[in-house]
């Protein structure tokens, strides 16, 4: 089993930053890929950034593209969102997903892990 604790969400204006932090305990953490997913009121979970075992790889969803940075460093088994220029749009539960595979995967049920999500508000 692995558990998997977000921080890092809160209020922030329009054009501001936020960093999120995704910690991981009880397994390698190394050994699984990390998505982070967001959540707005009424909408569906969806795949915003994805990073690979080793760091060799990151997906970006397109409304965050040249916003958002994912970046893990395994020695702390954490996994990084740096979310820069956000938007009243970016305003949601945002989660961290691990899973074996390697590839990125925009299917919540192909995550073997979850957080418990952190909230973020844009305002404008």
């Amino acid at each position: 089993q692995a558990q998997l604790v977000e921080s890092g969400g809160g209020l922030v204006q329009a054009g501001g930053s936020l960093r999120l932090s995704c910690v991981a305990s009880g397994r390698t953490f190394s050994g699984f890929s990390v998505g982070w997913f967001r959540q707005a009121p009424g909408k569906e979970r969806i795949l915003v950034a994805h990073i690979t075992r080793t760091n060799t790889a990151t997906y970006y969803h397109d409304s965050v593209k040249g916003r958002f940075t994912i970046s893990r460093d395994n020695t702390k088994n954490t996994v990084y969102l740096q979310m820069n220029s956000l938007k009243p749009e970016d305003t949601a539960v945002y989660y961290c997903a691990a899973r074996l595979g390697s590839a990125p995967s925009s299917i919540p049920n192909n995550y073997n892990y979850w957080g418990q999500g952190t909230q973020v508000t844009v305002s404008s």
